[in-house]
């Protein structure tokens, strides 16, 4: 089962590698490759839950592309770790995030994730697979975004999440 984990991890990176080192082959000159990786923000999120017994952490870097000074797209890795009374998940995936920003002060986020699941507790193990869809707003100053975000697509019986909203606080540079 950990094998299978790890393979899919690679080929994820691989994926991404690829991805975004493909931008490269379809410019024709290196102004038009400056200009694209000056529009490029690296960065994440991190996130904290906390229930009567229980506790969600994740990390979640980020590469962001800025189409314009509204709107931004790209992709991330995530890592959550979670437990909650007896029960343990380490989930671990990928993302899509778009951000739009209305006014310079906030920004709307939308971000489709998909996540393997490791859960345990005395009883059994199982994997499985674990989508969300995170509908977000957040107040913003300069790189920074504090805000809250709500998972549309949130399960009692499958989720990691301590509930369907979520603090977050997202750092791109």
């Amino acid at each position: 089962m950990i094998k299978k984990s790890k393979t899919l991890l690679k080929s994820l990176f691989i994926f991404l590698f690829f991805a975004f080192s493909n931008t490269f082959c379809f410019s024709q000159n290196a102004t038009s490759q400056s200009s694209f990786w000056q529009n490029v923000r690296f960065g994440g999120g991190i996130g904290l839950g906390f229930t009567n017994g229980g506790f969600n952490g994740s990390i979640s870097p980020s590469a962001i592309y800025d189409v314009n000074n509204y709107f931004s797209a790209g992709v991330g890795l995530s890592v959550n770790y979670a437990k909650y009374d007896t029960n343990k998940f380490l989930a671990y995936g990928g993302s899509i995030v778009t951000f739009y920003n209305p006014l310079p002060l906030l920004q709307l986020s939308a971000e489709i994730e998909q996540l393997r699941v490791n859960e345990s507790n005395a009883i059994f193990e199982n994997d499985y697979w674990s989508p969300a869809l995170f509908l977000g707003a957040g107040y913003r100053s300069n790189n920074v975004t504090f805000g809250i975000r709500y998972d549309v697509l949130y399960d009692d019986n499958k989720s990691i999440y301590a509930n369907a909203w979520m603090p977050f606080v997202r750092v791109y540079f």
